[in-house]
């Protein structure tokens, strides 16, 4: 468990939508590790580091509480939650069930334009293979999967998605130091399916692609078992 606040500090404008960038801030740092499981944050000192007031703080950490990645408990400091595999378990239930359906439409509507789009994203996902830029490959592996839901025409999924998925994306980071390349492959193979335009064939390979994290979370859980809630240790 972390004793010190690890809050990198960010220049934030004063928009109306600094709350989200508050939000957008904190979550990636959860889901990046640099707030561990365990971690203990106050709105006071929070507000301090990213020079904003309390309220927007406030908003953030009810969100992320919402998302399952911050205990809120009255009187006592804001703690970031420990991973529970059930949760991630439960997470690709639901994202395999919608990115399946997804995948398969897009299959059947997708231009070669569109298809050339979704390809640009893996060739810039292999460059931040080969830079070992784990930040960078993330992003990107979700820009993939989130265009792929644009250009299906059912943009509103990817909403859905990243709600639900908020428990994986912790697992799935620490996962990337040794699967980055497991992950690429796997887009490669839905890639192909969706340029021959075989929507069984892309919805399947989605689902072996997300299914993997059954796998994946043994193996970190030997690695980083103090992440992980106490009852599943």
């Amino acid at each position: 468990m972390a004793d010190q606040v690890q809050i990198r500090a960010v220049e934030l404008s004063r928009a109306p939508s600094v709350t989200e960038q508050v939000f957008e801030h904190l979550y990636h740092q959860v889901v990046e590790l640099d707030l561990p499981p365990g971690t203990k944050l106050s709105e006071v000192e929070v507000a301090k580091i990213l020079g904003v007031s309390r309220q927007p703080v406030r908003d953030a950490f009810y969100r992320l509480s919402q998302l399952g990645f911050l205990l809120i408990r009255p009187q006592r400091a804001t703690v970031v939650t420990h991973i529970s595999e059930k949760e991630v378990m439960q997470a690709r239930f639901i994202r395999t069930a919608l990115e399946m359906e997804t995948v398969r439409a897009a299959a059947d509507c997708l231009t070669e334009a569109q298809l050339d789009r979704l390809d640009a994203l893996l060739v810039e996902q292999e460059k931040a293979i080969a830079a070992e830029d784990k930040v960078l490959f993330h992003a990107l592996d979700d820009s993939f999967h989130k265009l792929i839901c644009e250009l299906s025409g059912h943009e509103f999924a990817w909403a859905l998605i990243r709600d639900s998925k908020a428990h994986m994306d912790r697992v799935r980071y620490l996962s990337l130091s040794f699967g980055a390349q497991s992950a690429f492959d796997d887009h490669k193979v839905i890639m192909a399916a969706l340029r021959e335009h075989d929507g069984a064939k892309a919805a399947d390979a989605m689902r072996v692609h997300l299914s993997r994290i059954k796998s994946i979370i043994g193996r970190i859980r030997e690695s980083h078992g103090s992440f992980f809630t106490e009852g599943e240790r």
